[in-house]
């Protein structure tokens, strides 16, 4: 079983590099991507900081901890497009019979759809997320120590977990809904852009959603009340690996069960 993780581990690596490799062939592609979500995030900044000049708080958090929340999320969507992005291919992989190669080869389907493509644009999201996270937390009160800094490193990447299962879960739609458009993935995702604030401004029907339907709450959220010891949520927050768990367990089921519905290109 470790001998076969292991090569799985391997061989996901190599698949990961030669999708680098062809990418960065294009260099002004890469440049390009890289730089556009360095702006897309920092407007997102700027947009919180035009609210806080004119309000304290929100809902008792303070400008710099919602820009840890808000950093969270572009990290953990810097990591996941970084090492799965194919979860956004599913749809013309499954619509277009490309799936067929991959059933015929010794190794998982599930990972050779999330090794088919790598997002380069993530790199902008770590670069503007990682300067964000060292920004917020010398701002916020909070007495940092080795326990309390690996904890926030674990939390990171359980994170960017939570958002490649989510990824993987709500692209599987493509297996019931024939069309080469990830549109369902994208309204989910969409949805998740509510987590890059603090969840306890919402309605109860909306917070339920992101706490427990689609926990994108567990990417953001509740890791940072976790690591500032921030009210009650900070306990949910510890939870964040085994959510992580939970969410690329639930996907990797979903894709199974829609591989068995799989009928490749045609009539």
């Amino acid at each position: 079983m470790v001998a076969e993780a292991r090569r799985a581990l391997w061989l996901y690596r190599r698949l990961l590099g030669a999708q680098v490799r062809a990418t960065l062939q294009y260099e002004a592609d890469f440049w390009i991507m890289s730089l556009s979500a360095v702006l897309v995030q920092a407007v997102g900044v700027v947009f919180l900081w035009a609210i806080f000049q004119s309000i304290p708080e929100i809902n008792g958090w303070q400008f710099w901890e919602v820009v840890l929340i808000y950093a969270l999320v572009v990290v953990a969507e810097g990591l996941s497009v970084l090492v799965a992005q194919g979860a956004w291919t599913l749809a013309v992989t499954v619509n277009f019979g490309q799936l067929d190669a991959m059933l015929l080869r010794p190794y998982p389907p599930v990972l050779q759809v999330l090794s088919s493509a790598v997002g380069m644009n993530g790199l902008g999201n770590l670069v503007l997320g990682t300067g964000l996270l060292i920004a917020a937390v010398r701002h916020v009160d909070v007495s940092w120590n080795v326990g309390r800094v690996a904890l926030g490193l674990l939390l990171v990447v359980a994170a960017a977990g939570v958002k490649i299962g989510l990824n993987l879960l709500t692209n599987c739609a493509a297996f019931w809904l024939r069309s080469p458009y990830s549109m369902f993935a994208f309204s989910m995702h969409s949805f998740g852009e509510l987590a890059r604030f603090p969840v306890t401004i919402y309605g109860l029907g909306v917070r339920i959603t992101l706490t427990v339907v689609l926990p994108y709450a567990f990417m953001s959220f509740f890791p940072a009340a976790a690591v500032l010891a921030h009210g009650p949520a900070r306990w949910l927050g510890l939870l964040t690996p085994v959510v992580a768990i939970y969410c690329l367990w639930i996907g990797t089921t979903v894709f199974r069960h829609g591989l068995s519905r799989y009928e490749s290109s045609g009539h």
